[in-house]
């Protein structure tokens, strides 16, 4: 028998609990993986809360790092022992988890599975961001919203590794020099950061704005950017952005505003190995800092899920099997 953490209905941190769950079986195209390691967002949270709906009972978790324990029917180019990270998994707050072989990656050696636990869905994200949602050039500059965040540190980090220009916020002293540390040209207070990015281009604006906050920085995101800018809403910390009329987008300088999500540039092997081995590049050659904020016993997941929305972490939370 192995042990989950299962929830069998909504509500606190305190419905997760750790039990027997039912051994598991990989399937044709899947593999069975031993967890040394799953990352914890904040999406478990909205899952076991209720603000997500899911079926119970439920064992959350799409993201985990660990050894292949067995490979199913017409698997290729993986090894039982060989370590595999995802980030898209089901239920990987468990000793074992199942994953489709096309959506596991294997990890380099030399890269700890802690590392690899902790890397793919904020790694994912801010790689496309990068890359993909925008392409700054050398030379330009950016305003990136939260740069002590999850996401916002290791973008920066990939921005500033491109060559990149970056403007960041962050609302305490600490955040500001987690922020300056990734590589952030200036770190600014989130009153009048547009009027401050803008006389840091020299009036102009910036290129690009990244924006994972949303309602409350859309409009000031807006104003900050030049002529034919692009502002990358990539998420709603702040709640949603409320409708608006497009006529403004004329009115700024025609602007660009676009709302992309991670599944939708994992579309092929191909892109996914990309993604994949860029981060991996970019950590063996020390350019990529993965920070581990709080670690917590795979049965403490209660405890992790009350860290992180008491807002008591910063940088990855995992969970240790």
């Amino acid at each position: 028998m192995t042990r989950a953490i299962i929830a069998t209905e909504t509500g606190g941190p305190e419905v997760l609990q750790f039990a027997d769950a039912p051994e598991l079986v990989p399937g044709a195209g899947e593999l069975l993986v031993e967890t040394i390691a799953a990352g914890v967002n904040f999406i478990e949270t909205y899952q076991r809360s209720g603000t997500y709906r899911v079926q119970f009972p439920f064992t959350p978790g799409g993201e985990g790092a660990g050894r292949v324990l067995a490979v199913g029917d017409g698997v290729t180019g993986f090894a039982v022992g060989e370590l595999v990270t995802t980030a898209e998994a089901q239920g990987t707050y468990a000793e074992r988890f199942i994953v489709e072989a096309a959506r596991a990656v294997a990890v380099p050696s030399g890269i700890e599975a802690d590392t690899a636990a902790a890397l793919p869905l904020q790694g994912l994200t801010a790689h496309y961001l990068a890359t993909s949602a925008a392409r700054p050039e050398p030379g330009e500059t950016v305003l990136l919203h939260a740069g002590a965040g999850g996401v916002g540190f290791l973008l920066t980090q990939i921005l500033t590794a491109r060559g990149v220009r970056v403007l960041t916020t962050a609302s305490t002293p600490e955040k500001q020099a987690l922020s300056r540390a990734a590589g952030a040209d200036a770190v600014l207070d989130y009153a009048g950061f547009a009027e401050r990015a803008r006389e840091l281009t020299g009036g102009t604006g910036v290129a690009v704005v990244y924006d994972g906050v949303g309602k409350d920085t859309f409009d000031d995101s807006l104003r900050a950017l030049r002529v034919r800018g692009e502002l990358v809403l990539f998420g709603a910390a702040s709640g949603p952005v409320p409708p608006f009329d497009l006529q403004r987008l004329n009115a700024g300088g025609s602007l660009s505003v676009t709302r992309p999500s991670l599944g939708h540039f994992l579309q092929t092997a191909e892109e996914r190995a990309w993604r994949y081995g860029e981060l991996f590049d970019l950590i063996a050659a020390g350019g990529l800092d993965i920070r581990i904020g709080a670690r917590f016993p795979l049965a403490e997941a209660a405890a992790a899920h009350a860290a992180l929305e008491g807002r008591q972490t910063t940088g990855k939370v995992i969970l240790e099997v």
